[in-house]
């Protein structure tokens, strides 16, 4: 049982739209809930993830969208504060 699931956790990242759309970094594209907003985009049909989101939606977006809305939820604080232009130079080490 423990190998189906970490099989499937493996298959799921793989093709996980939030990790898709950070990896992007397309400008104009989409920040907030990008990943659940792009599967949206799939599942209605839409013809031009690529220069919409600046990545490829998953081949099976009804099974990525849990994921990537809750993997978004999470991510929420930071990609809200990305889109108000807050930037973090952070520096350490010892």
């Amino acid at each position: 049982m423990n190998k189906a699931l970490l099989l499937v956790l493996a298959l799921q990242l793989a093709g996980c739209a939030t990790a898709r759309t950070l990896d992007a970094a397309q400008p104009g594209a989409p920040v907030v809930y990008a990943g659940t907003r792009l599967d949206l985009y799939a599942i209605d049909g839409g013809c031009c993830a690529k220069d919409k989101f600046g990545a490829e939606a998953p081949r099976y977006p009804h099974v990525d969208l849990p994921a990537s809305a809750l993997l978004d939820t999470l991510l929420l604080p930071l990609s809200v504060l990305t889109v108000l232009g807050v930037g973090f130079n952070a520096t350490g080490g010892l």
